[in-house]
C-alpha cells in the first residue's frame, strides 16, 4: 500500500512540475508582447487570451502537486497540537464532506464542458481568435489527477486511524515546528490529551 501511495505522489509531482514549465512560456510571451507593443508598436489581440490559458494551466495543475506535498494552507497553529488520530479524523471528515463532492463535480462538469467545446470547435472572442477547446480539457484532466491524489490522502487518513501514525511521505512538509511551538507556549502532552476530548469522536460521542 505504501508503494502505491508514493507512486501516486510521484505522479502528481511529475504532473505539477511538467505543467510548471508554463511559467517559462508565460514569461517569454509577456516579455515578447511588451516589446512588440511598446517598441515595435505592433500589439497582438490573441496574446492576452494565451496568457490567461497558460496561467490557468499552471493554477489547475498545482492542486494535486501541492496536495501531494502536504502544502495546502491549514491552521497548523491549532491542528498541529492534535494527536495523529485526531488529525486524521478531522481530515477524513473534511475530505468526505467537502473535497470529494467538490472535485468530482468539477471533474464531471469539466469533462462535459470540454466535449461540448470540442464539438463546436470553440474559439476565443477577439480579432485573432485562438482555439479554446484544448484548454478546456485541462479542467477534467487536472481534476482527475487531484481526485486521485485526494483518494490517496483519504487512504492515509484511514491508515493513521488504524496505526496511530501518519504514513511516511517522500518529502514531509511541516509548515510549523510543532515541538518548538509547544515549548514556547508551555503546552504538555497531557494538555493535548484533554484537547482531544473536545473533538467529536466516532459514533457522535464527545
Amino acid at each position: 500500500m505504501q508503494k502505491f501511495l508514493l507512486t501516486v505522489d510521484r505522479f502528481s509531482t511529475w504532473f505539477g512540475k511538467a505543467c510548471a514549465w508554463s511559467v517559462v512560456a508565460l514569461t517569454l510571451l509577456i516579455c515578447w508582447e511588451v516589446f512588440s507593443r511598446y517598441v515595435m508598436n505592433n500589439p497582438h489581440a490573441w496574446v492576452l487570451d494565451a496568457q490567461i490559458m497558460l496561467y490557468g494551466l499552471l493554477f489547475m495543475a498545482a492542486g494535486a502537486y501541492t496536495l501531494a506535498k502536504n502544502g495546502h494552507v491549514r491552521g497548523d497553529v491549532l491542528y498541529g497540537f492534535f494527536r495523529p488520530r485526531t488529525q486524521a479524523s478531522i481530515d477524513l471528515l473534511l475530505y468526505l464532506v467537502f473535497f470529494l463532492p467538490g472535485i468530482v463535480a468539477m471533474t464531471w462538469a469539466g469533462w462535459t464542458f470540454a466535449n461540448e467545446s470540442l464539438a463546436i470547435r470553440e474559439q476565443t472572442f477577439n480579432a485573432d481568435p485562438l482555439p479554446l477547446y484544448p484548454f478546456k480539457f485541462v479542467v477534467p484532466i487536472a481534476g482527475g489527477v487531484l481526485l486521485l491524489q485526494g483518494i490517496v490522502e483519504i487512504i492515509r487518513c484511514v491508515i493513521c486511524l488504524q496505526t496511530g501514525e501518519w504514513p511516511k511521505r517522500e518529502e514531509d512538509v511541516e509548515e510549523v515546528d510543532v515541538e518548538k511551538l509547544k515549548e514556547m507556549v508551555h503546552v504538555k502532552d497531557a494538555d493535548l490529551a484533554d484537547l482531544d476530548q473536545l473533538v467529536p469522536q466516532k459514533g457522535g460521542q464527545k
